[in-house]
């Protein structure tokens, strides 16, 4: 029987998905309606914080000075401005005392210290006219913000002599929530009409480009729901939100156009509409599902670290992306099925090219084909040229310097961002950013005293304070000459943690937090790349049954991605265009940005890469011709996956809008990814590879090719039996 009088093929599958498509939607729209009343209020329940190590020395420190010496542990500043008086003046200093004594009553609030308390020089500005009041706010990350919701109102702005503004870590945490909201509703707002604008450019007609928007909205309102009930249980960083919006529109639309067009090519090739289904499931569907799978392998390999930070963006990643590939894969053939020819239906594009023929269907993608046929004539070129410009786009981040997230992330007109500004640079020291030494295990005077003189000692303390006894535990604050987190800080925490005592110690703080978070990445970033590694590697196989082929994709993948790596160093750490950009760099990146960003891109390129290789490998089954099928595979996807690319640049953008510069670092920086994976890697870097390794990219070892013909899964009909004897004298030829 000819290819032609063959009879289609309708799977099980997609005869489950098609068979009561009004009954799938309807169901789908009630899920949905579920959906938005579970995942209501879900920001409100969301940590601004996540950076640290939970099992860290610093982390056990900081929980047992908080129950053993509350007042030890301030998350409350006051900054008292006296204007042209002194800060000592009797009026100022009467004002001050009455602000602290009603701060020391207010329920919520323990601890409350002050400059006209101690007289801590600390707590005083160098030039005389500012000083602090520290208090400390109890509870829960949604308790304290109450609080502070509460009681700033009375205290912020004028008092008499004075001027009172309000900081502290518990005003920034508050204030980076707040703002993180109100800029994913700000850029929701920008990326869905700009989305909606460029798909209509993509697909032509509206009925089309509204389906991948409607996936997008079912997946991120799904995620929401999910990430409500993971509050019940576990920690939810509300960062995490802007990955849902990203992802969520990114990757549902990605899905989608790569299935609508598939439908609408089997449907202009003759196909029935349910034939076209089958055909579109079992193609494309088929490398949406690997898809889904490579994304969300990457972003799992986020659950081996231990901050809260980085796991939510792996709770809310892998939901999001879980559940566009299933809407794609079930809601959508059901509104084909539904819509049938109709999809093509306000053909909007017909009001820009009046008088203009359209262009016939064998045209569509010649440019494509081109390039194909150009990069693959001068292979060795495109080959060490690209690698040659992203090797050197990279060249930024070999300067590096981690640190963590302060109010630096917040814009400058902040007002807890102003505090600690005016702290850093008016103050003695560090204020809320020393270290503090917990001493465990009875001791006399004399021994305290020794070790306090023995910190004293070391060449980066300014002055040590204490001890404050309290049953068999103690408490030590150190300050250190420098910065909270600069590098004689972070040599500050060893220092410590080696000084003998004849008592257990252990040592917190900020820059005590960031070694041991930085000590926890180190330890399982190697876990993380090899599962990343070895897990995609496995799944490519399983799509092309190449050995070579998951080795490319894997070291292609990585290389485009040290533009991004690259562009945040010399942007946001060295801080070149801040200006324009918005905001105020802080000299280091946060630690665990880096690990989070590649996780994402990672695999957003897996995502392109699969949509690549699925096409090459259908034709090169087809054909057996491994040039041609390169050829046809960009000519094919080339367009799409650069739509793909431009549409999720738009959504990363939306978010880099943001006035926090940790989520301006997320999207702009992404954004650039996947941008340079789409035009330069899939459009230059791999077919130029290809061509050169030629027919052994689809070599593997005779076990192997029996183990990917039982278990593999690639897409298109069963290889032609020409083919099948092709790849055997490659093997055979090793």
């Amino acid at each position: 029987m000819t290819e032609v009088n063959k009879p289609p093929r309708i799977g099980g599958w997609t005869r489950f998905v098609t068979a009561r498509p009004r009954l799938s939607l309807l169901v789908a729209l009630v899920l949905t309606a579920l959906a938005v009343l579970a995942g209501s209020g879900v920001a409100d329940r969301l940590g601004a914080g996540g950076w640290e190590d939970p099992a860290a020395e610093s982390t056990y420190a900081t929980k047992a000075l908080e129950r053993e010496f509350p007042d030890s542990q301030p998350n409350l500043l006051l900054l008292v401005d006296s204007g042209r008086s002194s800060v000592d003046d009797p009026a100022v200093a009467g004002e001050a005392r009455r602000l602290a004594a009603r701060l020391a009553d207010e329920q919520g609030v323990i601890g409350v210290s002050s400059y006209w308390q101690s007289g801590a020089p600390a707590l005083r500005a160098t030039d005389g006219h500012e000083a602090l009041i520290a208090a400390r706010i109890t509870g829960d990350e949604k308790t304290m913000g109450e609080t502070l919701d509460r009681i700033a109102p009375s205290y912020r702005g004028g008092h008499g002599p004075v001027e009172v503004t309000v900081g502290g870590p518990v005003a920034v945490r508050h204030e980076m929530q707040t703002t993180i909201q109100e800029d994913l509703t700000r850029a929701e707002m920008i990326a869905l009409p700009v989305t909606l604008v460029l798909l209509v450019m993509v697909f032509g007609s509206a009925v089309a480009a509204l389906l991948p928007l409607g996936i997008g909205i079912v997946a991120i309102l799904g995620t929401n729901a999910v990430l409500r009930g993971l509050t019940e249980f576990t920690d939810v960083s509300v960062f995490a939100m802007n990955l849902t919006t990203a992802l969520g529109l990114g990757l549902a639309i990605d899905y989608a156009l790569f299935i609508v067009r598939r439908f609408r090519e089997e449907l202009a090739a003759g196909a029935e509409p349910l034939t076209a289904i089958g055909t579109t499931l079992r193609t494309a569907g088929r490398t949406v599902l690997f898809s889904a799978l490579t994304v969300a392998v990457s972003l799992a390999a986020m659950l081996l670290f231990p901050q809260y930070f980085l796991r939510s963006f792996a709770y809310a990643g892998i939901a999001v992306v879980l559940l566009a590939a299933a809407a794609a894969l079930i809601l959508l053939p059901a509104a084909l099925m539904l819509l049938g020819h109709r999809v093509n239906a306000l053909d909007l594009r017909r009001l820009f090219r009046r008088g203009r023929a359209p262009k016939p269907s064998g045209e569509e993608g010649t440019a494509w084909a081109r390039t194909a046929t150009l990069v693959m004539r001068r292979a060795p070129f495109f080959a060490l040229a690209t690698t040659a410009v992203l090797i050197l786009l990279g060249l930024p981040f070999l300067g590096v310097k981690f640190g963590t997230a302060d109010d630096r992330q917040l814009p400058s007109s902040a007002e807890s961002h102003v505090v600690q500004q005016h702290i850093r640079d008016g103050f003695p020291g560090s204020p809320g950013g020393g270290l503090d030494v917990l001493a465990e295990g009875r001791a006399t005077q004399a021994q305290y005293a020794a070790y306090k003189e023995r910190i004293a000692a070391l060449p980066e303390v300014m002055r040590v304070d204490g001890p404050l006894v309290k049953g068999d535990a103690a408490y030590f604050a150190v300050l250190p000459k420098g910065e909270a987190v600069d590098d004689p800080a972070q040599r500050l925490v060893g220092d410590l943690r080696a000084t003998g005592a004849p008592f257990d110690t252990k040592v917190t703080g900020t820059a005590a937090v960031l070694v041991d978070s930085k000590d926890a990445i180190a330890e399982q970033l190697p876990w993380a790349a090899a599962f990343i590694a070895v897990v995609t590697l496995f799944l490519v196989f399983l799509l092309t049954g190449s050995v070579l082929i998951p080795v490319q994709a894997v070291l292609l993948n990585a290389l485009s991605l040290t533009a991004m790596f690259g562009a945040v160093v010399w942007v946001f750490q060295d801080g070149h265009l801040s200006g324009l950009l918005g905001f105020t760099s802080p000299g280091s990146i946060e630690t665990t940005l880096p690990v989070l960003m590649f996780c994402v891109a990672f695999g957003l390129s897996m995502d392109y890469g699969v949509f690549l290789l699925s096409r090459i490998k259908e034709e090169h089954d087809r054909t057996g011709d491994h040039n041609e099928a390169v050829r046809h595979g960009l000519q094919r996807t080339g367009g799409l996956i650069t739509a793909a690319a431009v549409i999720l640049a738009v959504v990363m953008v939306a978010i880099g809008t943001s006035r926090v510069t940790n989520t301006k670092m997320l999207g702009l920086g992404i954004a650039l990814a996947v941008l340079m994976d789409a035009m330069i890697v899939r459009s230059l870097l791999v077919p130029a590879v290809m061509r050169l390794t030629g027919r052994a990219t689809w070599w593997a070892p005779a076990p192997l090719r029996r183990f990917h013909e039982r278990f593999g899964l690639s897409e298109g009909e069963e290889p032609a039996p020409a083919v099948t004897q092709e790849r055997d004298k490659v093997g055979a030829h090793g």
